[in-house]
C-alpha cells in the first residue's frame, strides 16, 4: 500500500492505470446513478491520512456507532410499547470533539470521529444517561415519569421515550451543548424509510433498491421470484476475471440492503461474495438473478407489529462457518452457539432499557435438527 499513487497523475501513469481508471469510472457512475435534487452543499476539511504513521501520528481512528441490530430491536420495542420516536442531527459533528494532542494541518487550497463520541458520551452521562452494556452507542435514562433512550450513529440520533415530555427535555439539553437540527418524528434513518401506521412500524429501502437497479441497468437483468437457484453449483473461475471491480461494487450495494431490511437475500449474497476476487460469467448470471429478484420485490417492507412481547430465537446452518466441522450435527451445534450469543446480546440490550419485567423469562431457541436437540 505504500506504493499506491497519491495523485490522479500518478495513478494514470502507473502500471495499473487501466484498473485505477475503471475504479474512478465506477465511482463516478455511482454518483451519477444516484443523483437527485440538491438539498444542501457541504464542505469537509479532510486530513491526508495516508501520510500518517500508526502509533506515531495516530493510535486509532474509529468512530463507535450503534449496531443495526440495536436499531431494529429498538424499532420492535416502539411497535410493542407504542413509544414516541424523534430524530436529531448534529451539525459539523467532528468539530465538536476535544483534541488531547497537538494537530498540525496545512491550510486547504482556496482558503476526528473518536473525539466527537467521547465528548457526546461525557455530555449525555452528565445528564444522568447510562450506557447500555450491550451497545456503547445506546444510552438510557429511567425516571419515575418516563424512560428515555438515545441511539447514536455518528451524527444521526434517535430519541425514544414513553412520553413526549422526555423527548422535548432531551432535545433542549442536547441543543444547549451542540448545534443540532431537529428533524421531528423519525422519517428516514441511514437511508431507510420509516413509516408508522397506528402501532405498526415499517422499514423500507425501496428507493435505495431502485437506485441500485438503475445504476446497474446496463446488465439487462430480468425479474425473478427468488434470489438464488438451488440447482446452480457455483465454482471458482479458472479464467480471467470478468469486471471484478463492478462485481464487488454490485455485491456491496446489495449487501447494504441485505444487512438492513432484506434478510431474504442473505444466503445468495453470502455465496456470491465468495467469488469477488475473480468472478466469471456464471457468477454474473447469479448476481443478475439477485438483482432481478430485488427489482420484482423492491416494495417489500420489514414490518413490526405489537405482539405478546416474548423474545424467541430461530437458527439454521446458512452461512459459511469459520472453522472445519466433521459432521452435520457439529455444524448445527456451532450455529446454535452463534444464535445463543446473539440471543444473549439482545437480552442484555433489553435488560438495560428497563421496559421489561424482571427477571426476564427464559428465551426459547428453535432449530430443525434432531441431532442438536439430543
Amino acid at each position: 500500500m505504500d506504493d499506491d499513487p497519491k495523485t490522479f497523475n500518478e495513478a494514470m501513469t502507473s502500471r495499473d492505470a487501466q484498473l485505477w481508471k475503471e475504479a474512478i469510472n465506477d465511482e463516478m457512475d455511482s454518483i451519477m446513478g444516484n443523483d437527485g435534487s440538491i438539498s444542501a452543499y457541504k464542505a469537509r476539511l479532510v486530513a491526508k491520512g495516508y501520510k500518517q504513521r500508526e502509533d506515531i501520528d495516530y493510535f486509532n481512528t474509529y468512530a463507535p456507532v450503534a449496531k443495526i441490530s440495536s436499531i431494529r430491536t429498538l424499532i420492535a420495542i416502539l411497535a410493542l410499547k407504542g413509544l414516541y420516536i424523534h430524530q436529531m442531527d448534529v451539525k459539523t459533528t467532528f468539530l465538536n470533539g476535544y483534541l488531547k494532542e497537538e494537530i498540525y494541518l496545512e491550510q486547504p487550497e482556496g482558503f476526528a470521529p473518536k473525539q466527537w463520541h467521547e465528548r457526546f458520551d461525557t455530555t449525555v452521562t452528565a445528564f444522568r444517561f447510562q450506557h447500555n452494556s450491550a451497545d456503547r452507542c445506546v444510552y438510557c435514562k429511567c425516571k419515575i415519569e418516563y424512560t428515555i433512550i438515545i441511539c447514536l450513529y455518528v451524527d444521526d440520533m434517535l430519541i425514544i421515550d414513553t412520553h413526549i415530555e422526555g423527548i422535548l427535555e432531551t432535545k433542549k439539553y442536547l441543543s444547549s451543548n451542540f448545534k443540532m437540527k431537529d428533524l421531528g418524528e423519525v422519517d428516514t434513518i441511514l437511508g431507510i424509510k420509516v413509516k408508522r401506521t397506528g402501532n405498526e412500524i415499517t422499514l423500507s429501502q425501496s428507493h435505495y433498491i431502485e437506485n441500485v437497479f438503475k445504476r446497474f441497468q446496463h446488465l439487462n437483468t430480468k425479474e425473478f421470484n427468488n434470489p438464488f437457484e438451488s440447482s446452480v453449483k457455483l465454482k471458482i473461475n479458472s479464467g480471467r476475471a470478468v469486471a471484478q471491480l463492478e462485481y464487488a461494487s454490485v455485491i456491496g450495494s446489495m449487501m447494504y440492503a441485505r444487512h438492513y431490511t432484506r434478510p431474504d437475500i442473505a444466503f445468495a449474497i453470502s455465496k456470491l461474495s465468495q467469488y469477488s476476487v475473480n468472478p466469471g460469467t456464471e457468477h454474473w448470471k447469479a448476481v443478475g438473478r439477485v438483482l432481478g429478484c430485488l427489482k420484482r420485490t423492491s416494495t417489500f417492507e420489514l414490518t413490526y407489529t405489537p405482539t405478546s412481547g416474548i423474545l424467541e430465537g430461530y437458527f439454521d446452518v446458512s452461512k459459511k462457518q469459520t472453522c472445519i466441522t466433521h459432521s452435520t450435527m457439529e455444524a448445527e451445534l456451532i450455529a446454535l452457539a452463534a444464535a445463543g450469543k446473539e440471543v444473549k446480546w439482545i437480552r442484555d440490550l433489553l435488560l438495560d432499557i428497563r421496559l421489561w419485567d424482571i427477571p426476564m423469562p427464559t428465551i426459547p431457541v428453535y432449530c430443525d435438527s434432531e441431532a442438536t436437540m439430543r
